[in-house]
């Protein structure tokens, strides 16, 4: 199984699960969620935000270990401790992007699925054709931070692959926290309050026979900014780690070929 299967379908196992419990209780489940879910969503979120503020200042660590051990000699430790930070933020990156993959072949089939239903059969369902935009959104979103660990994303820089591994080790360490981070953190402060007015309804489709997961969907947006900060840590981890001559983890195999 390729990275990223195993977290899919636990969520659709789940998933089904609880469709056929709140069959099983008549609605049970459904309005337990109702009742208890905005509570327990903003009682997770302070919490979030709070370990959050404590290991915010560890994003910072590549930053002064990069630039240090690119003139001093660190201790050891520092440099485990970042091959140990990047392989954690990667294997993460590379489940959820993996798991983010399958909404494409979902876009296929459900796409061919509506346009054989309304030209040939005439008939319409509101909630196929909104779970287009869902599964748009959530590629989109979930696995941009894994494109970010496969060199996926453009470069404005016409200079960098023709510079040495030092060259971009600089590019990449203060591009991450001149420019990632501060956008990254940016979206997610914006859009936390965004996501939170929606759980506290658990907001639904606007259409009577719509989906009934916008809430679910607003919160791929925070997620998505928080996905793009820890990688862009591990990112510049990497970076700290060629300047100060230490071997890094290895490269996800679709990087392996190019270098």
């Amino acid at each position: 199984m390729r990275d990223g299967d195993r977290l899919i379908l636990t969520c659709l196992g789940l998933a089904v699960l609880l469709v056929v419990l709140d069959g099983l209780t008549r609605g049970g489940v459904a309005g337990w969620a109702q009742t208890h879910l905005p509570g327990i969503a903003h009682t997770f979120g302070l919490w979030a935000g709070r370990i959050g503020l404590v290991l915010a200042p560890l994003a910072v660590l590549p930053l002064i270990t990069g630039i240090l051990g690119r003139f001093v000699t660190l201790p050891g430790i520092c440099w485990t401790l970042h091959d140990t930070l990047i392989r954690g933020i990667e294997t993460l990156t590379r489940s959820i992007g993996g798991a983010a993959r399958w909404f494409a072949l979902g876009l296929v089939v459900v796409t061919a699925v509506i346009v054989v239903q309304r030209y040939v059969f005439g008939f319409a369902s509101t909630k196929l054709q909104e779970s287009v935009i869902y599964m748009h959104a959530l590629l989109f979103l979930l696995a941009s931070a894994s494109a970010l660990l496969n060199g996926g994303h453009v470069r404005v820089d016409v200079f960098y692959s023709k510079a040495s591994d030092k060259a971009k080790a600089w590019v990449d360490l203060f591009g991450t926290y001149l420019a990632l981070i501060p956008m990254s953190a940016l979206i997610l402060w914006s859009s936390t309050g965004y996501m939170a007015s929606a759980w506290r309804i658990l907001e639904r489709s606007r259409e009577s026979d719509g989906l009934p997961f916008v809430f679910l969907l607003k919160t791929a947006i925070p997620l998505f900014a928080i996905l793009m900060i820890i990688q862009g840590v591990a990112m510049a981890a990497r970076a700290a780690m060629t300047l100060a001559g230490q071997k890094t983890p290895e490269l996800p195999a679709s990087l392996e070929a190019e270098v």
